[in-house]
């Protein structure tokens, strides 16, 4: 390495390298600290894909100018090696189908684009027949749009509520299995909401919760963002957090006390490495994407950042057999799909 002091470009890199290392170490701590107390802060966990490619830019950088400042981004992104497979997913550790598996999809279809957000026509057709398609045993539904012509063939069984009373969007679970018992857990204040059922598998029961947090209200044209007034943005992004966690909360009380093995299906609104996440994840459960998941798992449609808000968590109990992410642009949400298995 070259021992010759720095330039003052060199300099200035450094101190824009320092506070993005300090960026990115805060985020790490973050699912420690409720939102409540941090929930300006709590927004750099949504961004913790950026700030890690941000790090391996100034590692480049100092690598190609042969200096080692480059080991201040080495041991920021370090630091933060147990979030790894949530934020990033070498390869796939897709096992081998079983028989008994169970086929889960989770698909916040933004009201099956009712209001024509995207331009194109028969989203409903397109979504219902990527579904067919697909084929999973369970199908769960966020920003779901009530109406006869949104329903599922083929799912014998659905539990649909909606946001509001006489509402017409909301939540729906539809299922090819056997639902037996269902409960909404009417998040007070808000149009978002949770709801889970008890769907007979073979022999056993499951609790499959369908969630969809509290909104960011953003919009994934970073250029309306820039236009936007950025300390009312901040403001209510840090709200929305908040809310967040009493959601949260909520939810793990309810797994906590489920007798039966727990399956959740969600959009967090929020990053899988969060304290929401970890609320509700505790040590009961598991990231099916960071067992059997590929890449950065990008859920929600925004410019430059591979954002992940959408996740399947699965109880230990479980045995994760794959994990995918479909690039279909219908919605402002990717589908995703996991296959799972009781443990013998």
């Amino acid at each position: 390495m070259k021992k010759s002091g720095l330039s003052i470009f060199e300099r200035l890199i450094y101190i824009i390298n320092i506070l993005f290392a300090i960026l990115l170490i805060c985020a790490y701590v973050l699912p420690f600290i409720p939102p409540k107390f941090s929930s300006t802060l709590s927004i750099l966990n949504l961004g913790l894909p950026l700030l890690i490619i941000i790090n391996l830019i100034f590692i480049v950088f100092w690598l190609v100018k042969l200096k080692k400042h480059m080991i201040l981004s080495i041991i920021a992104i370090l630091c933060g090696f147990l979030y790894f497979d949530s934020i990033y997913k070498f390869g796939s550790n897709t096992l081998m189908d079983e028989e008994g598996s169970l086929d889960i999809m989770s698909y916040n279809v933004r009201l099956f684009d009712k209001y024509n957000w995207t331009g194109e026509k028969e989203i409903t057709s397109k979504i219902k027949k990527f579904i067919e398609l697909k084929n999973p045993d369970i199908v769960t539904y966020q920003d779901y749009y009530i109406s006869d012509t949104t329903k599922l063939e083929g799912y014998e069984y659905n539990y649909i509520v909606p946001s509001k009373k006489k509402g017409k969007h909301g939540l729906a679970i539809f299922s090819k299995k056997e639902i037996i018992n269902r409960k909404n857990l009417r998040f007070e204040n808000t149009s978002n909401n949770g709801i889970y059922v008890d769907i007979l598998y073979d022999k056993d029961t499951i609790r499959l919760f369908g969630i969809h947090l509290e909104s960011l209200k953003i919009d994934p044209d970073v250029r309306e963002l820039q236009s936007e007034d950025q300390k009312k943005l901040i403001s209510r992004i840090g709200k929305s957090f908040v809310k967040q966690q009493s959601q949260a909360e909520i939810i793990a009380d309810e797994i906590a006390n489920s007798p039966h093995p727990v399956i959740i299906s969600a959009d967090l609104n929020n990053s899988p490495v969060s304290y929401v996440s970890k609320s509700i994840m505790s040590d009961k459960l598991q990231d099916n994407f960071s067992k059997a998941g590929n890449g950065f798992g990008r859920t929600f449609v925004f410019d430059f950042i591979p954002i992940r808000i959408d996740v399947i968590f699965s109880d230990l109990q479980f045995k994760v057999i794959d994990f995918h992410t479909y690039d279909v642009k219908y919605s402002d949400h990717y589908p995703i799909q996991s296959k799972i298995k009781l443990k013998d």
